[in-house]
């Protein structure tokens, strides 16, 4: 993305270009990102009930986080590992072991983590819990990765949990090989907040991986597995089995298992690993499902089996099976942390959770950015899909809950991603595709996925729009080609960064 409105002469009071030149001190790319499109913003209509945050409205707390951001950029990306637990255990030593203040739900899995952890989050919080919630990657905001309460910390609040720790990490970077990464240092902020908070229990979502990622300084009384398939193959394996091998090293003993479904080959090396460490393992299909799902208005009705019994007449607001899925997975976690449905010789018998406490807490569920509609006529959705598994699941999706006539696609990915296997899973669903890329240094530049595009797709159903604001002004006028009651759409995907930057675009939790 080289050319910006920022480069051109602005209209007199143009208040998108006064934003833009407001941010020439920042990246172009990211200064346009921020403030929107006008016309997408017009087009979007008013503004949703979303629980995302933007930038802080007060100058001197958004210069803060400013500052903070830049800070935290100057270390190792998430996309640069090393696979090692020592300077995040070297943290964590002179933080005093916030990680062990509370008990904790540890989460591995390739798809469906984030939402998971948010249901998870919804259960406890309604059984009157205070939560704490640490998940990755973020859609608009660095600050959604840690939640309190089921909210996004402040600003003002994930400044200074910064400060506090900024002491002992410079400690601990003179006394390492290497610097902290960025995500480790997130990682300590989260677990010393929680501490501090302090909370009744923590919802941990990995970065990548499980036996090396820096958050597996947790011991889980509950780890859950959401479903495994290939993602990251350069670093954690190139089958399911090998990445399963690398996920498995967050079941500590005596820990409850929850595994969503899996491979065969994934789930034997799983369970193995429970064996080893007599842990208690529930697998979906077996000590636990989904009994009946029908689609309703906004989302779909839910029968499940948990643990201790059925949970019947469960409204769940997201769409597709796979979001019913990690519905009972979720529910399943939080019945392992209460206890519901050991053994006889545990306490717990059979006995269900409060059946309407579950219903209330599944009906206020949200994911953004997994299929989420920002706008109507044409209905615009985001969604996060950022690999093939993801990508099959969200076609499903669509095609079940949205009859639209025809359906244009925005897909930016992300570099080392399998861009190739998104495209083909995506390409039955789409009737045409603009290709376009986000304003992250890690995305694919959108030529090189346009050339893959064009051999999924077929030249005459490939457009490139390198920017992402207008590649999505592009798909909405294909899709207004038809009149406004001919049911066409438009689904913006490829990757999380892109999801978000067109939320913002969109006028997301405006």
């Amino acid at each position: 993305m080289s050319d910006t409105p920022a480069q051109d002469a602005p209209e007199p009071g143009d208040p998108f270009e006064d934003i833009v030149a407001a941010e020439s001190d920042r990246d172009p790319d990211l200064a346009v990102i921020e403030a929107g499109s006008r016309t997408l913003r017009t087009q979007a209509g008013p503004a949703r009930d979303a629980d995302l945050p933007t930038r802080p409205a007060d100058p001197e707390t958004d210069r803060a986080l400013r500052e903070v951001e830049a800070e935290l950029s100057t270390r190792w990306p998430e996309t640069k590992l090393d696979p090692s637990v020592v300077r995040i255990g070297a943290l964590m030593d002179v933080l005093g072991e916030p990680q062990r203040a509370y008990p904790s739900i540890h989460i591995t899995g390739t798809n469906g983590k984030t939402s998971t952890a948010r249901m998870i989050e919804a259960l406890l919080t309604a059984f009157e819990l205070r939560t704490g919630r640490y998940s990755s990657p973020h859609v608009q905001s660095i600050t959604e990765r840690i939640s309190l309460d089921g909210a996004p910390l402040p600003a003002d609040r994930f400044v200074a949990a910064y400060r506090d720790i900024e002491p002992f990490v410079e400690l601990v970077d003179a006394r390492q090989d290497y610097r902290l990464s960025f995500f480790e240092v997130l990682t300590g902020m989260a677990f010393a907040t929680f501490a501090d908070a302090p909370v009744d229990v923590a919802i941990v979502e990995v970065g990548m991986g499980g036996t090396w990622d820096a958050t597996n300084v947790v011991d889980g009384q509950v780890a859950v597995v959401t479903p495994i398939s290939l993602d990251h193959t350069d670093r954690l394996g190139d089958t399911p089995e090998q990445i399963a091998g690398e996920k498995s090293g967050i079941v500590k003993a005596d820990a409850r298992v929850v595994l969503a479904q899996q491979p065969v080959d994934a789930a034997a090396v799983l369970l193995r690993r429970a064996a080893e460490v007599d842990a208690t393992v529930a697998r979906e299909g077996i000590e636990f499902g989904v009994l009946s799902r029908e689609m309703a208005v906004g989302g779909q009705l839910l029968t499940l089996r948990g643990l201790g019994g059925e949970y019947p007449d469960v409204f769940l607001p997201l769409y597709g099976e796979h979001m019913a899925h990690n519905a009972v997975v979720a529910l399943a976690a939080v019945e392992a942390f209460f206890g519901v449905g050991a053994g006889p010789g545990e306490g717990a018998g059979t006995r269900t959770l409060d059946p309407d406490v579950v219903r209330t807490a599944f009906a206020s569920v949200t994911s953004p950015g997994r299929l989420e509609v920002v706008r109507r006529s044409p209905t615009v959705l985001l969604d996060a899909a950022h690999n093939p598994a993801g990508a099959q699941a969200t076609a499903a999706a669509v095609t079940e809950a949205f009859g639209f006539s025809r359906l244009i696609g925005v897909i930016g990915t992300s570099e080392g991603k399998d861009a190739r296997g998104l495209l083909e899973a995506f390409e039955p669903l789409l009737t045409e595709v603009v290709v376009t890329q986000n304003a992250s240094h890690r995305a694919l530049d959108a030529d090189r996925l346009a050339a893959l595009a064009v051999e999924v797709f077929g030249e005459d159903r490939v457009v490139v729009e390198p920017r992402l604001d207008e590649a999505i002004d592009a798909a909405i006028t294909l899709a207004e080609e038809e009149h406004e009651y001919a049911g066409a759409g438009v689904l913006v995907t490829g990757s999380v960064i892109t999801a978000g930057e067109a939320r913002l675009l969109l006028g997301g939790s405006r």
